[in-house]
């Protein structure tokens, strides 16, 4: 059975809506992920922020430090043997370990 001009037409057109709505579909899914991907890089920025404040409270000369010379201290303070044993405490802790 041959189809006439109107039913492929019709074909066509409904195989061109399904088309669109799958470009739709999957341009959703793309805005899902990136919307999922911002979200944890404002947590990651939020806990950065966040950290750094509290650095600044309980150290306020930092303020006044530059950038090179601020990871320069925290290197030589987390270098610490008495530091890094109580950052490893710390993690053992949290991690339930």
């Amino acid at each position: 059975m041959e189809k006439s001009r109107e039913e492929l037409e019709k074909d066509l057109a409904e195989a061109n809506a399904k088309l669109e709505q799958y470009r739709h579909k999957g341009q959703r899914l793309e805005n899902r992920i990136r919307y999922y991907q911002q979200g944890e890089q404002r947590k990651r920025t939020h806990r950065l922020v966040t950290r750094g404040a509290a650095v600044e409270s309980i150290a306020p000369a930092v303020r006044s430090m530059g950038e090179v010379e601020f990871y320069s201290l925290m290197e030589q303070v987390f270098f610490l043997p008495e530091v890094a044993a109580l950052v490893s405490r710390a993690v053992a802790r949290e991690g339930g370990e």
